[in-house]
């Protein structure tokens, strides 16, 4: 069957076809040039010559350092001094060795680079350490020698994901009490509260090791090491063993697009050169983030990040990745303060090349060590193409993340009562996609969480939240939150382009924001925790969005409605209706805050609908104006009559 190009099935790119065209053939000379005619996969194996590693009678460190005259390994072995036994030796092409028999090492003992070099000299962390910690009273990071008995695997990757239904999570606030949590303590708590609400893939965030917990995990220091606050590699193993043995695929946030600025634990100035990894001069500072920016143009940069996805996906058994920042590191001015109106933006001397190369390479890296891995990239420039195959012309992402829906929501909620919402530009807006491409839809994510922003839940309830959501109060701003929250949810998912997310504890209306401990609130966990037991409190209102949620994501599961796209039946801005099908069923919502419908006429293809839920059960906090179960036919005219109360979603499923 004959490849249809991207630009042959969007006319808008045809004035760029012959861009595309040299796009794709430039990632073609970079895949010939460090893979020759192999695999990607089979060439990116630098975590297996550099770092530290066990040997048939000892140990070998190894590590790239091409301005470094001197390089010491020091460590608890030798009282952290420069000493002749512990001198790596230069061995080429700046690369730098040291052997050392078996009794010089053990598992636990902690150690570091000296790296000197013409004009200075520093105490360095391996840039392939795969374990470091933090000492609690000094706060300093060093490597540790970590070689327990190896992990026995129990259970198989999970099969393909075709439409990841993604539960985003962060291990260190998943508990409830104040403090960071663990990976064991996720694998017991959280995990089962996953598995029972029917998500099916999991995205863990903050898994590198990163030096300032506050920054959520994307300011990193150590690209292969999983941050130690949150246990070890062991108990990690087990968390990803157990997803898969509940058919949950598990991916991550991988954080490429930059990296910490700091030399004692990062690789800035990493052998006293600027540019080691990093593009030279202003080119390799990122302006907002106050990071180091990648050269993703230099071959050992390449190796380095593409051997990177593949340790984790080998190491720890990983079913892909979520890429942070792809639009900061597509656009040489990292996309800051554009529009992205114009298509050209895309294609012009504004982009770095090089990313787009290197982020190819990388998706076909991972396709190659499974072909049921996930990507997603995480753009906000719209770049055509970026979840495209390769073989079209495009990147190779399974998905992108559409970021513009849940800025449309906040935009909706903050600048208009909701009976102003137009259900027309709302439709337009949820599936407003690229059809060559997959997308991965949400309400909001830990962005809209953030302190500073408010959640969904949060904007609607305000502080009537601390007050009246009891189920003994009656508070209509409650009353509203509650049934919109549910609303929001139900038509973004069900509109998806392919996936849906959910960040952890919002499918219960969390309340208030995520705050993670600094300086400025005294070093509180208040607010960087979740409160379970607010859904579990039979007394309030969470437990019955969380059993919505539950309930609309096992059934998008179980009927396989986003195989087929979504078709508008039916967008009555006057009434504030709408209703659409999606495969074997139709969702009818009224977003209407007075007025209920009888007999509400749309036409439907013939045949008898069953009423499978809506958010209007009293089991997910609704006043029950609806019954489960009830049978509806087309007439002879060809539509299906419907009773819509106010603000309520009603899912039919053909029979």
């Amino acid at each position: 069957m004959k490849t249809v190009k991207i630009y042959e099935a969007d006319p808008w790119l045809q004035p760029y076809s012959a861009a595309i065209d040299a796009r794709h053939e430039r990632i073609l000379n970079d895949r010939r040039r460090l893979c020759g005619d192999g695999r990607v996969s089979d060439a990116a194996n630098n975590h297996l010559f550099y770092g530290l590693h066990e040997t048939g009678d000892g140990w070998v460190i190894r590590e790239w350092a091409p301005n470094a005259s001197r390089v010491y390994l020091i460590g608890d072995f030798n009282n952290w001094k420069k000493t002749p036994a512990y001198a790596l030796k230069p061995i080429g092409s700046g690369n730098w060795e040291l052997e050392l028999p078996g009794t010089f090492l053990h598992h636990g003992d902690l150690f570091k680079l000296w790296i000197e070099w013409p004009g200075g000299g520093a105490e360095r962390l391996p840039a392939y350490a795969v374990r470091v910690v933090q000492d609690p009273e000094s706060k300093v990071f060093c490597a540790q020698v970590w070689n327990p008995e190896p992990y026995v695997w129990k259970s198989r990757r999970p099969s393909r994901r075709a439409h990841p239904l993604i539960y985003e999570c962060h291990i260190g606030m998943s508990s409830e009490e104040e403090k960071v949590a663990g990976f064991e303590e996720f694998r017991r708590n959280v995990l089962p509260r996953v598995h029972r609400l029917g998500y099916n893939v999991l995205q863990i965030m903050a898994l590198q090791e990163h030096p300032y917990y506050g920054s959520f995990g994307y300011q990193v220091s150590n690209m292969f090491a999983l941050s130690s606050r949150f246990g070890t590699p062991e108990e990690f193993k087990a968390l990803v063993d157990d997803a898969h043995s509940k058919g949950i695929a598990v991916i991550m946030d991988i954080v490429h697009s930059h990296m910490v600025k700091n030399e004692a634990e990062g690789l800035s100035l990493f052998d006293g050169r600027d540019d080691l990894y990093f593009y030279k001069g202003a080119q390799g500072h990122h302006p907002a983030w106050d990071s180091r920016c990648f050269d993703y143009g230099k071959d050992e940069t390449r190796y380095f990040l593409l051997s990177n996805c593949k340790y984790w996906m080998e190491e720890y058994h990983l079913d892909g990745f979520r890429f942070d920042g792809v639009t900061s590191m597509l656009y040489w001015d990292h996309g800051l303060g554009r529009d992205f109106g114009d298509y050209s933006l895309y294609f012009d001397c504004g982009v770095d090349e090089n990313a787009v190369s290197y982020l190819a390479l990388a998706n076909m890296l991972i396709h190659e060590l499974n072909p049921n891995a996930i990507t997603i990239a995480e753009d906000m420039s719209g770049m055509p193409g970026l979840a495209a195959p390769f073989k079209a012309g495009g990147v190779g992402f399974d998905f992108r993340m559409a970021m513009g829906i849940a800025d449309h929501w906040i935009k909706w909620i903050k600048e208009k009562p909701d009976e102003c919402w137009n259900v027309g530009e709302i439709w337009w807006e949820l599936t407003n996609k690229r059809a060559d491409e997959s997308t991965v839809s949400y309400a909001e994510c830990h962005d809209q969480a953030l302190v500073g922003d408010k959640t969904i839940i949060f904007r609607l309830v305000d502080k009537e939240m601390y007050w009246s959501m009891d189920k003994g109060s009656s508070n209509l701003a409650v009353d509203r939150g509650v049934a919109l929250h549910k609303m929001i949810r139900l038509v973004t998912a069900a509109t998806c382009g392919g996936g849906y997310l959910n960040f952890m504890g919002n499918e219960f209306g969390h309340p208030e924001w995520i705050d993670f401990p600094r300086e400025g609130n005294g070093w509180s966990f208040k607010y960087a925790r979740r409160q379970w037991s607010l859904a579990d409190n039979p007394d309030l209102r969470y437990g019955g969005l969380c059993r919505f949620d539950a309930a609309m994501v096992h059934y998008i599961a179980r009927e396989r409605i986003l195989s087929d796209p979504p078709e508008l039946l039916l967008a009555n801005e006057g009434d504030q209706v709408l209703i659409f099908r999606r495969k074997n069923t139709i969702f009818a919502l009224n977003f209407n805050p007075v007025s209920s419908f009888d007999n509400y006429g749309v036409v439907a293809s013939e045949g008898t609908y069953r009423t499978e839920f809506s958010s209007d059960d009293a089991e997910f906090g609704g006043f029950g104006r609806l019954q489960d179960g009830d049978l509806h036919i087309t007439l002879d005219d060809g539509r299906l009559y419907l009773y819509l109360p106010s603000r309520c979603a009603v899912v039919l499923k053909k029979i």
